[in-house]
């Protein structure tokens, strides 16, 4: 990709955005009150949605390797594959489902008979992969799913949703069922269009809190702070909102190495620099509750610290 010289000047103090997951006992309302309505009665689990405006952009491996380095670093993770249609988190973690969402949105099994485990830590809630009625779903069979997910929430700590890219109306609604939202790009600039276009279009629809964005396949670095820069400069001018950047995972050829072994690259090659990188955002997600029982009863949800 070819460079500009004339980067735009920025404060040099444009810190990352931090999503802290501590332990909430207020009314849950006061959370629903600054969110969308579609998060209304919804789980009290912190859920996080992970979008991209484009396809190969990173974001499947983003959310593998964000539920895995979460799980080590002791969250308790439902990695949902919610591309309905051409999932591949299965693929990503080397696991085999018998059963998936098609079968749960049949009718055939319930929830709790798909569940596998991942990782540490980390269970899976596997999706189809060819089945075009699934790509778009009604609003039944959206809510049948949220409500779902749901009832495996008890000894879970956040939800993890690996969106399908894209601006169809079952990713956009997935994104406002969520507490937060991360959008993922790369440098490059229909990628970098895509992305604006999914953050505008939330905007559009209600969506009051602003997404985080996550830059993916970068080199240099300073390339990812380019790009955040300017998707928070547009969103800010244009739609009065203050994007928060998350952070950045630069390109690896040890990501393409471990696709091939099935195997997520914090676990396939710890030392690599893409693994760093999830670890990185992982611990800008995850605040580790006090372990002293006196401040936390064993198993407690977590929440979102608004």
């Amino acid at each position: 990709m070819s460079r500009r010289d004339d980067k735009p000047s920025r404060p040099a103090a444009e810190a990352k955005g931090t999503l802290k997951l501590v332990g909430h006992k207020g009314n849950p309302s006061e959370l629903d009150r600054i969110t969308h309505p579609a998060q209304w009665q919804r789980s009290h689990v912190p859920m996080i949605a992970i979008a991209s405006g484009k396809g190969g952009v990173g974001k499947s491996n983003l959310a593998a390797n964000l539920a895995v380095a979460l799980g080590e670093s002791g969250a308790r993770v439902l990695l949902v594959d919610a591309d309905f249609a051409q999932a591949n988190l299965d693929l990503l973690l080397g696991v085999h489902p018998r059963w998936d969402l098609q079968h749960v949105l049949s009718g055939e099994k319930q929830p709790e008979d798909i569940v596998l485990t991942a990782a540490k830590n980390v269970k899976l809630v596997p999706a189809s992969s060819g089945v075009p009625d699934l790509a778009e779903l009604d609003d039944y069979r959206r809510e049948f799913l949220l409500r779902g997910l749901s009832q495996l929430e008890a000894d879970v700590d956040l939800v993890l949703l690996d969106l399908a890219s894209g601006v169809s109306n079952t990713v956009t609604s997935l994104c406002h069922a969520a507490h937060e939202v991360i959008v993922v790009t790369t440098p490059e600039l229909p990628a970098f269009s895509d992305a604006y276009a999914l953050i505008k279009l939330l905007h559009q629809q209600g969506r009051m809190r602003p997404p985080h964005l996550v830059v993916s396949m970068t080199s240099p670095e300073d390339e990812a702070d380019e790009t955040a820069h300017r998707i928070r400069l547009v969103a800010r001018r244009f739609l009065q909102q203050e994007v928060e950047y998350l952070g950045s995972v630069p390109f690896d050829p040890a990501v393409t190495r471990a696709v091939r072994r099935q195997e997520p690259v914090v676990t396939a090659f710890p030392q690599s620099p893409a693994a760093a990188a999830y670890r990185g955002l992982a611990g800008r997600l995850w605040v580790a509750p006090d372990p002293d029982p006196k401040f936390r009863t064993p198993h407690a949800p977590q929440r979102l610290e608004a």
